[in-house]
Parts: structure tokens; C-alpha cells; sequence
């Protein structure tokens, strides 16, 4: 019988509510928080738009299966125990230029972690290849995972970055504070720069983030204060990506934008466009594939 673990910790509580599936180009202080409980929307005017209002879930995080094996599966569930997708449920927007972000692949270790997309309630899973559970071929340096409420549209041509089309996943982050992150765990962050990586012709965000908890996360507010505060992290974060299929015999991987990464201005501008791309998806006004809405 497979193992079955819920945890919850004040690292996964989340202060927000869980929105609707729409996307958010507010400003902060018109922003409202859209959610459904109990089949009911309720709904409270606020400046610019209507939307719902105040609630605070504790989100925990269920382990279904053992880890490192192909049923290994972390679902979220909300305050009353229903599963929620962390891709689509979980607000992506906190205000003032705050995100949540969630922790798929924990630093320093190399189990290919990723939210299952085109499976229900998207939980986390261990990617794999020809059957066969997939590693990185040495440990990831940061804490790795997603934008929830993001989407790189595999029908989209980026004029940016040589026309490279999305590839079809949320927008990837790279969390560069101190403490090593757990798998599913919620952590609120501000993005710094975006690296355009583009792994066999796809377009594959990468947003290099600190996490709000982290001793010198007042320090860095753009990428140059990346190179001023973590020296050689922005270098170290480009070569990690575009070397890790070589040991496998694959090409290294490409990067747009001049090879360099796009400041804090940029990343937001992704991370914009990337939640209008998936607010289309759910609202089915883009086929969705195999992907789950759900």
C-alpha cells in the first residue's frame, strides 16, 4: 500500500488568497485576491475591478508513494483537505513586486523534480525518461521550481529571443538564497533577472529570484546588485543550465538576449506576458493539449 504523508509547516502557509484564474496587470494597491470556497464565489468591490476577498489557507503538502520511485506523488491540499493544483491554484501575485514560488527541486540535490502537468490536480512528480526516473547529473547549486499561474505558450514566437516558441510548462525560477528549500514548500520572492535559455529550439525562461526570508534579500533589488552581493552567481547560474546535458551526449544548451541576463524590469515583463499566456489557457481561449486544467 502506497505511503501516504501530509505535512504542514508555517513554511507552506501561504498569506494570500487563492485566485481566480485570471491574470493580474494592477497595480498593488488595487489588487484583490479571487477565490472559491465551498463552491460559492463571493465577491467584494475593490478599487479598478470586482473580485473576492480575504482568505488565508494553510496549504499543505501530501506525499503519496515513496520518493524516488515512478508513483512517487506531493499533491496540495487547501485548509479543508481537497486537493488543489499548485500550477493553477495558488496565487501567483503578492504585491509590491512580491511572487510565490514553489520549490520543486530542493538545492543540492539532482532528482528531477516537476510539477505533472497533464495529470490532475498537477502534483509534484520525479520526471521521467523511457521509464526509467530522471537525475541531473550532478546536484543543482539553488533552490529550483515554478511561477505558479505562468505559462510559456508553445504557439508564441518570442521576436526577443530569436523566435524562439514557449515550451509549454510554467516559467521556471531559480532561487539563489542560503537555506535549502523543501519540496512543495511555498516561499514568497522577488525576481532580479531573467536568463532566456532556449534547450532544443524552446524558449525556457529562467527567473533568478531571492527568497524574502533570506538574511541578505534587502541587498538585491536588480542584477547588478546580484553580481555586487553573490559574485559569479549569475555566470554559475548560465553555465549550470547550458552544460547539464552534455554528460548525457546531448548538445549544450543556447541563451538569448546577448548571452546575458535581463534585468529586474525584464523579468517582470516575463512573468507578465508568461500569466496572460496562462490565463488564456484556462479559460480554454488556447487548446490546452494534454495539460491539466484541473
Amino acid at each position: 500500500m502506497a505511503a501516504t504523508r501530509v505535512i504542514s509547516s508555517a513554511s507552506n502557509t501561504i498569506s494570500g488568497a487563492l485566485l481566480s484564474r485570471s491574470p493580474l496587470k494592477i497595480k498593488p494597491q488595487s489588487l484583490s485576491f479571487c477565490f472559491k470556497n465551498n463552491n460559492r464565489l463571493l465577491t467584494q468591490k475593490r478599487r479598478l475591478f470586482n473580485c473576492t476577498a480575504i482568505y488565508n489557507p494553510q496549504v499543505q503538502t501530501k506525499e503519496e508513494g515513496q520518493p524516488e520511485t515512478l508513483d512517487y506523488r506531493v499533491f496540495f491540499l487547501d485548509n479543508s483537505g481537497k486537493k488543489i493544483s499548485p500550477w493553477h491554484d495558488i496565487p501567483l501575485h503578492l504585491g509590491d513586486g512580491v511572487f510565490n514560488f514553489i520549490v520543486e527541486i530542493p538545492k543540492e540535490s539532482s532528482a528531477k523534480m516537476e510539477v505533472a502537468t497533464d495529470e490532475l490536480f498537477t502534483p509534484i512528480k520525479q520526471d521521467t525518461k523511457k521509464g526509467k526516473l530522471r537525475y541531473y547529473p550532478y546536484n543543482i547549486n539553488w533552490n529550483y521550481g515554478l511561477l505558479p499561474q505562468t505559462w510559456e505558450d508553445p504557439s508564441l514566437a518570442n521576436a526577443e529571443v530569436e523566435g524562439a516558441f514557449g515550451d509549454n510548462d510554467p516559467v521556471d525560477v531559480v532561487e539563489i538564497g542560503e537555506s535549502r528549500g523543501k519540496i512543495g514548500q511555498v516561499l514568497k520572492v522577488k525576481p532580479l533577472a531573467a536568463l532566456a535559455m532556449i534547450d532544443e529550439g524552446e524558449l525556457d525562461w529562467k527567473i533568478v529570484a531571492i527568497s524574502l526570508d533570506d538574511p541578505r534579500a534587502s541587498l538585491v533589488n536588480d542584477v547588478d546588485d546580484v553580481e555586487k552581493h553573490f559574485p559569479g552567481t549569475l555566470t554559475a547560474i548560465r553555465d549550470w543550465f547550458r552544460d547539464y546535458k552534455i554528460p548525457d551526449g546531448k548538445p549544450a544548451n543556447k541563451f538569448g538576449l546577448g548571452n546575458k541576463p535581463a534585468n529586474k524590469d525584464f523579468a517582470l515583463k516575463v512573468i507578465n506576458e508568461t500569466n496572460e499566456s496562462w490565463a488564456k489557457l484556462v479559460k480554454r481561449s488556447i487548446p490546452a493539449g494534454e495539460l491539466s486544467l484541473v
